[in-house]
């Protein structure tokens, strides 16, 4: 087995194990309005997209990819679920491979944002069972085909080591010219109307692009936002790199899909410009 390759974790669980299958699902989670056809692909700076299972969260997802010009390269930052390795670990090497194939990481740029975050330290282990990254990996995909990507698990919930990497991200982004996603489910697994309120505010200081109000909101209202590190880190390096504005793209719970209002996880797509 190639150590340099990352294979799929999740595939057949999270999204379709089979390659056609696949492809399908994603073309049509991008083909996917409620009302006017989707506006032509943008460049932006950074987003925040969903991971749970394509069933659940795939229409939030597409709706921001469709929006999305892809750049050639993508820091992609997600939550540690599943709590193995370092707090802040990168895969600085290699690729990870989907049914789609295999998307190289871009080791230069993985090694421009170590030199300019050292507490950011080379680490397959929190990456090796981890889903809220992979998920992505078929939207980049489609949308751009040569596509690299710099995968980063954050499993720290210090606001000064959050904001330190975002810097560092900014830091080392050339120009700009690069994509930042932050991988991120909303509240967990209370009621839906609860759920929506909480997400609300929560939503309110993303469209602000407000990094310190997202951190302090999502633990004085107790809101279960599983990625909210990444995104931390996404608006600190998008404020950084002179963001202006941010949209809600489209918004939806797990209600909405499985009928049940009483236990519903949250999912915001948000778009950075």
């Amino acid at each position: 087995m190639n150590p340099e390759i990352r294979h799929s974790a999740v595939a057949g669980r999270f999204y379709p194990g089979a390659r056609g299958t696949l492809l399908a699902d994603v073309k049509s989670y991008l083909a996917t309005e409620k009302s006017a056809p989707a506006a032509e692909p943008q460049p932006a700076i950074g987003c925040l997209v969903p991971h749970a299972g394509y069933i659940y969260s795939g229409r939030v997802a597409g709706a921001v990819y469709a929006r999305v010009a892809i750049p050639s390269s993508v820091i992609v930052l997600c939550p540690n679920h599943t709590g193995r390795g370092e707090p802040l670990a990168v895969m600085n090497q290699g690729a990870w491979e989907t049914p789609l194939g295999a998307v190289p990481v871009d080791a230069a740029l993985a090694a421009a944002v170590q030199q300019h975050c050292p507490a950011l330290h080379e680490d397959r282990e929190a990456h090796r069972f981890e889903h809220a990254i992979e998920v992505q990996l078929p939207f980049l995909q489609v949308q751009r085909p040569d596509v690299r990507i710099v995968p980063i698990v954050i499993g720290t919930g210090r606001f000064d080591i959050l904001a330190a990497l975002g810097e560092a991200l900014a830091a080392a982004i050339p120009h700009g010219d690069a994509l930042l996603v932050a991988s991120s489910d909303m509240n967990h697994y209370e009621s839906d109307a609860l759920t929506r309120q909480k997400d609300h505010l929560a939503i309110e200081r993303l469209l602000a692009l407000d990094a310190r109000g997202l951190f302090d909101v999502v633990h004085r209202e107790d809101i279960s936002m599983c990625g909210y590190g990444p995104a931390v880190v996404m608006l600190t390096a998008a404020r950084r790199l002179g963001a202006q504005s941010a949209s809600l793209i489209e918004y939806a719970t797990s209600g909405d899909v499985s009928g049940d209002r009483e236990q519903v996880v949250g999912y915001a797509g948000v778009v950075v410009h």
